[in-house]
């Protein structure tokens, strides 16, 4: 579990392509400070295992399934990725309950700087139309972000987020440009609402 709330901007390190799968490692030396096999980090939003740490960076190894599901696929030495420890309990939740489970891959549409902040409108799949609300939750490459605005009646679904200055400054979501793609997890406790709401009499009564 984690909070979408970015610790550190790492940087792809090396990029092992395996037989359905492929092998990343990260340099980040905030959140390798402490880190042991078999923890949690999560890496653009997709919470990845790692299988070594050592010298500021650790190796994590990503399924074909999470490849086809994300935007990690893309990922090549010199990336930025944004970079997460994974929650403890009793630590201050300053974003949102994220899985790490990416829903979909989102584009950016455009970009509009204002004075202190961009807006960034995002196109979605249609399937994520029904869980973005205005006002509510969205992770955007692992980022805790709040829905500005929202237009589901196109083809084309879309939301936008704003960013501040210190998201700008301290996440990827500064430097991704018009047509770059973002992983996107909407709310979970929208999905958990809805898979109860529609469980068959029986299951919603035991």
């Amino acid at each position: 579990m984690f909070t979408g709330i970015v610790e550190e901007l790492g940087e792809v390190v090396s990029v092992e392509h395996l037989a359905g799968a492929a092998r990343l490692t990260v340099r980040g030396p905030r959140v390798t400070v402490d880190v042991a096999h078999g923890d949690s980090i999560a890496v653009n939003g997709v919470c990845l295992t790692v299988t070594a740490a050592g010298e500021s960076a650790f190796t994590a190894d990503v399924m074909a399934e999470t490849l086809n599901r994300s935007a990690l696929g893309a990922l090549e030495p010199g990336s930025p990725v944004n970079l997460e420890r994974s929650l403890r309990v009793g630590d201050r939740l300053g974003g949102h309950m994220v899985q790490g489970h990416v829903d979909g891959v989102g584009l950016v549409v455009s970009r509009v700087a204002g004075e202190h902040w961009d807006v960034v409108r995002i196109a979605h799949p249609p399937g994520l139309r029904r869980y973005l609300v205005e006002k509510g939750s969205v992770a955007v490459d692992g980022v805790s972000l709040t829905v500005s605005a929202l237009d589901g009646s196109g083809e084309q679904p879309w939301f936008e987020v704003s960013l501040i200055p210190t998201t700008l400054a301290a996440t990827t979501l500064g430097q991704v440009p018009p047509g770059g793609k973002v992983n996107l997890e909407v709310d979970m406790i929208g999905k958990y609402v809805e898979r109860m709401l529609r469980a068959e009499p029986e299951l919603a009564q035991s």
